[in-house]
């Protein structure tokens, strides 16, 4: 049973990390590896009220989670829909990326009693390349910086 499910879970993983030549989505990859390992401890284990606990103890773990990056990820876009972010992002001028990383660590450090520790990484990977594609300049930033 353990091999065929390490064995699974080698053939999912390669799936993942070999998404571009595969052209297979990552998030599928990984939710099929999931659901064929998770089939297959229920299949070979062969005692259900086993495979009922460790499924409920892992789904609800799982769940937990993501229902608090959710809430997290909620608070951080309503915060930046109403320019909550702008005192901050309105005095940083640099645009070396190092200095960026500096500043961004710094600040992440002393805003860390204010703010939930989830919250400040989420809106500095918001800002970060997600919202702001790279500038023909090699820049991440957004155009009025």
């Amino acid at each position: 049973m353990i091999i065929a499910i390490a064995i699974t879970f080698v053939l999912g993983y390669f799936t993942i990390a070999m998404e571009g030549p595969l052209k297979v989505n990552k998030a599928a990859a990984a939710l099929v590896t999931a659901g064929l390992c998770w089939s297959l401890f229920a299949v070979l284990s062969g005692d259900s009220n086993k495979v009922a606990e460790k499924l409920t103890s892992q789904l609800g773990s799982v769940s937990g989670i993501l229902f608090f990056l959710l809430g997290a990820m909620t608070i951080v876009e309503l915060i930046d829909a109403n320019d909550g972010f702008y005192l901050i992002t309105k005095r940083i001028k640099t645009t070396d990326k190092k200095k960026l990383v500096w500043l961004v660590a710094f600040i992440t450090f002393f805003y860390r009693p204010y703010w939930t520790i989830s919250l400040l990484p989420l809106y500095w990977y918001r800002c970060s390349g997600k919202s702001y594609p790279i500038n023909r300049s090699g820049s991440c930033l957004p155009h009025w910086w």
